[in-house]
């Protein structure tokens, strides 16, 4: 069975016709506009899941295009354009972590050290996976959208970090365990508030 180009591919995943890329290479609007469209609901969505901030993926997406604008010019079609887009995005979000100096502490025991305070959950965030994201910190959160949500390999991020692949995987390892730790928690917690409520 043969699998060719799904016209109801999402996200990054879809493509772009090559017309409107050699376009985009020679500064054509509307062919830049073509590829907002396509792109721009992924571009953000990746964003967010990283930085866990709407205003702060909105940047992202505007600084991703305009960067694109001039960066198209040197795609040479080595990748599909969507995971080249996915690149300029990750660089972008992590730029913005760094900015902030969220991204600073590459120890993976300094950087799980106080995340006991960001422990406690509320009714209403338990089970929302976006605000679970967001409890972890940058860093970690950073390696899990890559590898558990975007498909990054160990090798991949060893090489975005400047790091090992056991740097990646002990930091991944550690916020699933504490993702797991807080669904069971809030698990627990339910299991017992419906069975001290009064029947």
């Amino acid at each position: 069975m043969t699998t060719g180009p799904k016209e109801n591919a999402t996200g990054f995943a879809r493509e772009t016709d090559t017309v409107t890329l050699t376009r985009a290479r020679r500064g054509d609007m509307r062919a830049h506009a073509a590829i907002y469209t396509t792109y721009s609901r992924a571009c953000y969505t990746l964003a967010m899941r990283i930085l866990g901030n709407a205003a702060a993926a909105e940047d992202v997406v505007q600084d991703v295009f305009l960067k694109m604008m001039d960066a198209i010019k040197s795609y040479r079609g080595d990748a599909p354009f969507g995971a080249w887009l996915k690149r300029l995005t990750v660089n972008a979000a992590i730029d913005q972590l760094r900015a902030q100096r969220y991204v600073d502490s590459e120890d993976p025991e300094r950087l799980f050290a106080n995340i006991a305070e960001m422990s406690v959950t509320t009714p209403d965030d338990s089970h929302d996976a976006m605000a679970l994201l967001q409890r972890l910190p940058p860093r970690a959160r950073l390696v899990l959208v890559l590898h558990e949500l975007e498909g990054y390999t160990h090798k991949e991020l060893a090489d975005l970090f400047g790091q090992t692949e056991s740097y990646s995987k002990s930091i991944l390892s550690r916020s699933l365990r504490r993702l797991h730790d807080w669904l069971s928690d809030r698990t627990d917690a339910m299991e017992l508030g419906q069975c001290a409520s009064p029947k």
